[in-house]
């Protein structure tokens, strides 16, 4: 399956701490920690590993887990990850920042669909304003950071914004990252029932099955054809939530390795076969261990 993936302009960045911060309105945000250093990575490099941490996250949402808990385990994937780069996955395009609107489609996040782009931007910085600069053709933002300057010109020819998405005054909302982990956890689980249910289950349940999964169809990421020794597509995730959501589409329906649910523990993995049904011997150990109590 990563072989679809081998051109890409993947690279993102994660600082070395992250930690939760209240704002004034309200929210609750995840930000760069005091002191952290950003560090650029790959991170289709463990893909696979990424999109098994994603739904480890969902299914504590799913399962209706302490919040406590959940801002644990999302702290821990930004720390291995970073943060998802809601900003540029909402909008129609990446490069907002060349225009002087921000177009939305209709999503679960922002209610007005179009707003002028220092507004936008704002929803993902309280607590430090960015140092913008508009004119007539496009905004553009400075800083006297070093660690932020050495992203920029890392980062040159990159979308605007997913260069501030790298800013140490970045942040993301609870709200906003729970809905997303808990939307693909719901993905996954509704993929794996749908299977396991069908001959089990009337048609009307069936169909509630295919309405949820018809409601995966968020931004996708973009992609351009580079001339190298032959011509190449090559796949622009300007974000780390678009990147997963398409890791987890190709491993939902990768037939050889397909992504299931442990029949035990119910956490997802990658099966060695099509008629895997726990993630581990133990699991199957215990299943079993269970079912002849059951019996007996």
């Amino acid at each position: 399956m990563m072989k679809l993936f081998e051109q890409n302009s993947a690279s993102w960045v994660r600082y070395s701490d992250y930690e939760w911060r209240d704002a004034e309105d309200g929210h609750s945000y995840l930000v760069p920690a005091a002191g952290a250093e950003p560090r650029p990575y790959d991170p289709l490099a463990t893909g696979e590993q990424m999109v098994l941490d994603a739904l480890e996250v969902g299914g504590l949402l799913f399962r209706h887990q302490p919040e406590n808990e959940i801002k644990a385990a999302m702290r821990e994937f930004a720390c291995k990850y970073g943060l998802l780069g809601i900003m540029t996955a909402l909008p129609t395009t990446a490069r907002f920042m060349e225009i002087n609107h921000v177009v939305l489609p209709k999503n679960d996040f922002i209610r007005d669909l179009t707003m002028p782009v220092e507004d936008y931007i704002h929803l993902f910085f309280p607590f430090g304003k960015p140092d913008l600069q508009s004119t007539e053709d496009e905004n553009r933002f400075s800083t006297e950071d070093k660690y932020e300057v050495a992203l920029f010109l890392t980062y040159e020819g990159y979308p605007q914004a997913q260069i501030m998405s790298f800013m140490r005054d970045y942040g993301e909302r609870y709200e906003w990252q729970a809905k997303v982990f808990r939307d693909w956890a719901f993905t996954m689980a509704t993929s794996f029932l749908y299977y396991e249910d069908k001959d089990k289950v009337d048609e009307h349940t069936l169909d509630i099955y295919r309405q949820g999964m018809a409601a995966f169809d968020e931004n996708a990421p973009t992609y351009h054809i580079a001339l190298l020794d032959k011509p190449t597509m090559v796949w622009d995730f300007h974000s780390l939530l678009l990147a997963i959501k398409m890791l987890l589409s190709m491993m939902l329906t990768d037939e050889e390795h397909p992504l299931r649910l442990c029949r035990q523990c119910h956490k997802a993995f990658i099966s060695r076969s099509p008629n895997t049904k726990f993630c581990s011997q133990d699991c199957k150990k215990k299943y079993n261990a269970e079912q002849m109590r059951r019996r007996s």
